[in-house]
């Protein structure tokens, strides 16, 4: 009788272990993936999109740009082809936000240090001061790993334009002359396919928590 009874409980605890399973499918089945929108210029505050194509609401990708990094290297889309990326704009004699988005855009590198379909991208908006020694001390001081991160010196119309009308970061569009300047906090998430995918306040520690959040849910979204 005693093994009889033995027998039932080894076949309860299998089914109930089936039936776990079962649930557990069944729930994520239900449970919808969280997915990260694709922005347009149409989405995003009108503010920070040009004029001539706040009517875009889908293909809208980043441009196709050349620009030298701390090494003395021509940088340009080829390199950041099938990765995701981190984009931001800072220039390095910056005395107020600058520095601590270049803190916090260290503490992701330390986060993505062995992941290699993630990058980071820094462009300089003051480049007649940011040549390439420039960004390369500031490279040191700051900790960038060279394999992980470029911050790219050159045309300043160019860059202008990128942050303007590609990145949907600021709010004027700068005319790239010597007493111009843009200045923006912002982070912007970039997928594979160069769309955009987040804009983050890079000087805000809850919204790099969030950055990360959503860097492992698109990170996600390509081993599927």
């Amino acid at each position: 009788m005693r093994s009889f009874f033995a027998k039932f409980k080894f076949f309860g605890l299998v089914l109930l272990s089936i039936s776990g399973v079962i649930v557990y499918l069944f729930y994520n089945a239900l449970v919808p993936k969280k997915l990260l929108p694709v922005y347009s210029p149409a989405m995003v505050n009108s503010e920070l999109v040009p004029e001539e194509i706040q009517h875009i609401r889908k293909y809208h990708t980043i441009a196709d740009f050349s620009l030298t990094n701390q090494n003395g290297k021509i940088i340009t889309q080829e390199d950041y082809k099938d990765k995701i990326y981190i984009a931001d704009f800072f220039f390095t004699t910056c005395p107020t936000i600058c520095p601590i988005m270049t803190k916090n855009m260290a503490d992701i590198q330390k986060e993505i240090i062995n992941d290699d379909d993630v990058l980071l991208l820094s462009h300089s908006v003051t480049p007649e001061i940011d040549s390439v020694a420039q960004l390369k001390k500031y490279a040191l001081e700051k900790g960038v790993d060279d394999t992980k991160w470029n911050l790219l010196t050159g045309d300043k119309k160019q860059i202008y334009d990128l942050a303007r009308k590609s990145y949907l970061a600021v709010k004027t569009d700068g005319d790239g002359g010597p007493f111009d300047m843009i200045h923006t906090e912002n982070f912007i998430l970039v997928d594979k396919q160069k769309r955009i995918r987040g804009f983050y306040d890079g000087t805000n520690k809850e919204d790099i928590k969030q950055l990360l959040t959503d860097l492992n849910i698109l990170r996600a979204s390509y081993q599927e």
